[in-house]
């Protein structure tokens, strides 16, 4: 079967975050960890691909690099059209990568101009006269301005992807937007003709997006966070279907990881924290001072799993978060970047450990965190199934001994209070 739609996603909770929201809008989708070796074209069964790269923070040459050999199998798969998905608080640095990255497709594509838009109203992430508002603050004001690798300290993307690009940015505002998919194509036309070729469009609702959606049909190339998504299947002829986010029924042992730092899992930690089921702490001091952190932990939860407050089977959290403030006094000791990776590798052989005492439900939360966990387990592709909260599904995924393994992939800013608890509950009541 034709992939109609081929999608390069800068990290693997935003790839999930993308599929999610094609699968709500009846695209059969499966998520590729990095693009296939030597090449080698995987049978996929699927209406669209997802491939998630590990891009978002690496050096902008390696971004492009690594985006492009995404393009080519996407086209040589026969994708119809392209889309980059970035997050939706537009993580990036002066120097990019979303600016580079989507410059290169363009390039690659022959294409003179895309479209730009992180809004995710469903996950309180609107655009409104090229200024991104991540609930009722503007990015500059949220909890966006502490990222340790990309602080955002500008609200006004025009700016941020012009300081990125070389190509002029625009803006379709929202007078455009709300008069419709015409409207917003004659805007486009005149953007064109003064030589612009990137253009911030706002969008404050979900019926936005589904006239952005329309009006860019046509385009070889979109990029957006996940939220444009929810408008492009119906180009196809696609309808919401339940079948398309059907995924084997789930068992065994049930397990959290968590390594973001974002203020929502601080307070979905403490939530379950404060439920009094079992957590181990992750120290990143005590695996830099040479102990066995991770060796710990999986004594911790091979203790619990069985018979912990959870019930049989879990859950038990394993969780590196902290505070903004104890976060920077850890990269202050260790630098940051040496600090994420201590942490990534041990969380990643936590993982290790728990697959093969027998977990097969797993919630990991943090971006960087979901890409070391995916390629410590050796998964490869996931099928994309119902949706947990606004951005975030549950995953299945063969492990290379023939097991499933269910898995959903949190972004850090996503998710109520409950999510980790509720996340379970969910899957139980699909397999009903």
């Amino acid at each position: 079967m034709a992939i109609r739609l081929g999608c390069v996603a800068d990290d693997f909770t935003g790839a999930t975050d993308l599929a999610n929201n094609l699968v709500r809008a009846g695209m059969r989708v499966v998520q590729l960890i990095d693009v296939p070796p030597d090449g080698g074209e995987a049978a996929v069964d699927a209406d669209a691909v997802v491939i998630a790269l590990k891009s978002r923070t690496v050096p902008a040459a390696d971004a492009v690099e690594a985006s492009l050999r995404a393009l080519s199998w996407l086209r040589s798969a026969g994708a119809e059209q392209i889309y980059f998905k970035y997050c939706s608080t537009f993580d990036s640095t002066p120097a990019g990568n979303i600016g580079p990255v989507t410059e290169a497709l363009m390039d690659a594509l022959d294409t003179d101009f895309t479209i730009a838009t992180p809004a995710f109203p469903d996950n309180g992430r609107t655009v409104f006269k090229g200024h991104l508002f991540v609930g009722d603050v503007l990015l500059s004001e949220s909890g966006m301005r502490h990222h340790p690798l990309t602080p955002m300290a500008d609200p006004h993307l025009v700016s941020v992807l012009g300081a990125q690009s070389t190509r002029a940015v625009g803006l379709i505002d929202h007078t455009a937007v709300a008069h419709g998919s015409e409207a917003i194509r004659a805007r486009i036309d005149e953007l064109r003709r003064q030589g612009i070729g990137i253009a911030i469009a706002d969008a404050v609702s979900n019926d936005d997006l589904l006239r952005l959606g329309a009006a860019v049909r046509d385009m070889p190339l979109v990029t957006a966070g996940s939220g444009l998504a929810i408008g492009l299947p119906a180009n196809w002829g696609f309808t919401p279907s339940s079948a398309a986010a059907q995924l084997p029924p789930p068992s065994g042992h049930r397990a959290i990881i968590s390594g973001s730092v974002s203020a929502a899992t601080n307070e979905q930690v403490a939530e379950f924290l404060r439920s009094g089921r079992p957590a181990f702490s992750v120290d990143p001091l005590r695996i830099a001072a040479g102990e066995d952190v991770a060796g710990e932990a999986l004594a911790f939860g091979a203790a619990h799993l069985a018979d912990g407050p959870g019930g049989p089977g879990g859950p038990v959290l394993f969780h590196s978060t902290e505070t903004p403030e104890a976060v920077r006094a850890v990269q202050s000791r260790l630098g940051a970047v040496e600090a994420g990776a201590l942490v990534e590798r041990a969380l990643a052989r936590v993982a290790q450990g728990l697959v093969a005492h027998g977990v097969r439900r797993i919630v990991v939360a943090g971006g960087e965190t979901s890409g070391a966990v995916v390629r410590a387990l050796g998964i490869t592709g996931l099928r994309i199934g119902p949706q947990i909260d606004p951005g975030v599904p549950w995953c299945a995924a063969a492990l290379p001994g023939g097991d499933t393994l269910h898995i959903a992939l949190k972004s850090g800013n996503f998710g109520g209070p409950g999510f980790f608890t509720d996340s379970f509950a969910l899957l139980d009541r699909e397999a009903r």
